[in-house]
């Protein structure tokens, strides 16, 4: 068994509209994916149409960034209760949590829930207080009642040991002392990669991926969405000269190795 020291893989849960989305549209623009972003827009992830219309994450949904030499694959959970199903799915895709509170409501029903799934999986967990800029946040009461929320669902001791930071999700900008005004998402990626746990993987036996979405795409068909467990190393890769769907598909006879 070895360790992937260069990646980290995160699942973003909180309750409906305490900010996931858009925190993760502030993730992608700190990392530079846009080469604009200006033109990327708000709520990237949504695209579902009636994720759109209604204005809440229904699937669950994974991207991926690249931040000082590491990997963050991130999953955007939905926060209604109605679809608690996926969030229980695709932890199990995650080595650990961002757990996102409002911060002049606190800690609501399906805080408790998502919560709950994380540490039942011993998934450590770092919070975010969001929306400190509510005229209305009350970030130092809210942290409290999160300390009770653990204390409340039965945690263990080493589970209440998790870092706090405070977020502008739609600023972009996170601190770790309330004194302090953020300028920028360092912090909050800098506490990933600190205390999100590398996976581990093995490279040793036959394939082996856990499926937990299925997504489709007009040029390539079905896609599975998963965490690969194991991976046979150094696999040669093939390439089809013509690719036929249906019966009459080409034999794997008809493929050649790939050179170099």
């Amino acid at each position: 068994m070895r360790i992937r020291s260069d990646i980290r893989n995160i699942a973003i849960v909180a309750h409906v509209d305490h900010g996931k989305t858009t925190l993760v549209d502030a993730m992608l623009r700190q990392a530079g994916i846009f080469r604009d972003p200006s033109q990327a827009g708000e709520l990237i992830m949504d695209v579902n149409p009636i994720e759109r219309e209604r204005g809440i994450t229904i699937l669950a949904k994974n991207t991926g960034i690249d931040w000082a030499g590491y990997k963050i694959n991130i999953v955007d959970t939905p926060g209604h209760a109605d679809f608690g199903g996926e969030v229980e799915r695709v932890l199990q895709m995650v080595d650990g949590v961002l757990l996102l509170v409002d911060s002049a409501e606190g800690p609501l029903p399906q805080t408790r829930f998502v919560l709950r799934k994380a540490l039942e999986q011993d998934l450590p967990v770092v919070c975010v207080i969001n929306k400190i800029d509510r005229k209305d946040a009350r970030p130092k009461e809210v942290l409290d009642e999160v300390l009770a929320l653990f204390i409340d669902i039965g945690c263990q001791d080493h589970q209440l040991d998790f870092p706090v930071l405070y977020a502008v999700g739609r600023e972009g900008t996170a601190t770790t002392d309330l004194s302090v005004r953020g300028t920028d998402l360092k912090p909050l990626m800098d506490a990933i990669v600190e205390h999100v746990p590398e996976p581990p993987g093995d490279d040793a036996g036959p394939f082996q991926m856990l499926v937990s979405n299925i997504d489709h795409n007009e040029y390539v068909g079905r896609i599975a969405v998963g965490r690969i467990f194991l991976e046979v190393k150094a696999r040669p890769l093939y390439f089809v000269d013509d690719v036929v769907r249906g019966p009459e598909a080409a034999p794997l006879s008809d493929a050649r190795e790939a050179q170099g």
